[in-house]
């Protein structure tokens, strides 16, 4: 993908993964594409740890998946390590639970 992609991808992922630990709010437009570019870092190393997948292999469904599940991990432990609890709690688990169900859908297993 060019840099305007990764843009544009980093900013949906970035978007979509502040609405589901409701940080919205606190984030800029310049915020959601940082935390969806590391979230799809993030989402494609742990795919590949976790799950033997491809990772981030360009503009796809897969990988929007896994970008936001990355970045959902990343805003929890930056959460966690900054002191500004996320508003889900149980965010890793929830992170575990869509990527498995999008690797159901995307791998049709």
């Amino acid at each position: 993908m060019g840099l305007l992609s990764w843009i544009i991808f980093g900013a949906i992922a970035g978007w979509v993964a502040s609405l589901i630990l409701k940080t919205n709010e606190q984030q800029s437009a310049l915020g959601n594409i940082i935390v969806g570019v590391i979230g799809a870092a993030v989402g494609g190393w742990l795919s590949g740890l976790l799950f033997d997948g491809t990772g981030v292999t360009g503009f796809n469904l897969q990988s929007f998946f896994i970008a936001v599940i990355g970045a959902v991990v990343f805003l929890t432990i930056k959460g966690a390590l900054t002191g500004k609890n996320t508003s889900s709690s149980n965010s890793l688990t929830l992170a575990y639970i869509a990527y498995d169900k999008a690797r159901n859908v995307c791998f049709n297993r």
